[in-house]
């Protein structure tokens, strides 16, 4: 019974990030938004909190730019979560401790260094306060509407589905914190697709 659901509910997740079948842009006419980028032929427009009713075009605009921005730290997040994994910078995160030394996936929480954190959280405003790594440095040079929308809903997706694979990877690394189903339970064995 688990593995059927765990199937249907593989489907359904693959399906919500599916290529959209039609790409339209919002009439001026319609206060809705079914049918801004992003919405894709399965779910539709999938607002099952209702966030989007009774807000203004402005509200919406700011709820999709801190969708984009959480899809790509997500799409960030889940690169830097398997890299480790098979890749390890050579140097030192900070003095006397290499790379090497930093155990992956939550473990590295408490390896890294007060210095280490200093560079990542510098590197990271640096990126939000400059603003580089933004959607094309060219601003959609040789490219139409259409395939400039385009790209623009598979961004969204990408993060969508990244946002729900860094969730993942980091419940099932962290399982290990509260105990596993079995006496000698080994959650984490390799790469984290690997059970």
């Amino acid at each position: 019974m688990f593995r059927v659901i765990v199937a249907l509910a593989s489907l359904l997740v693959a399906a919500a990030f599916a290529p959209m079948s039609r790409i339209s842009t919002r009439s001026s006419l319609k206060m809705g938004y079914e049918t801004e980028l992003g919405v894709t032929s399965f779910p539709g427009f999938f607002d099952p909190l209702g966030l989007s009713k009774d807000i203004d075009a402005d509200t919406f605009a700011q709820y999709r730019t801190s969708e984009l921005k959480h899809g790509r730290v997500a799409q960030l997040a889940v690169i830097g979560y398997v890299v480790p994994e098979v890749f390890k910078f050579p140097g030192d995160i900070a003095p006397g401790i290499s790379f090497a030394s930093i155990p992956n996936g939550i473990a590295a929480i408490e390896a890294v260094p007060a210095l280490g954190w200093f560079q990542i959280f510098f590197a990271i405003g640096a990126v939000d306060y400059y603003g580089f790594l933004t959607f094309g440095d060219t601003k959609g040079e040789g490219k139409t509407k259409e395939e400039l929308d385009e790209l623009k809903t598979k961004e969204l997706n990408n993060g969508r589905l990244a946002m729900i694979a860094i969730l993942e990877l980091l419940r099932h690394d962290s399982q290990h914190l509260i105990g596993g189903l079995y006496e000698g339970d080994k959650l984490i064995t390799g790469l984290p697709f690997l059970y």
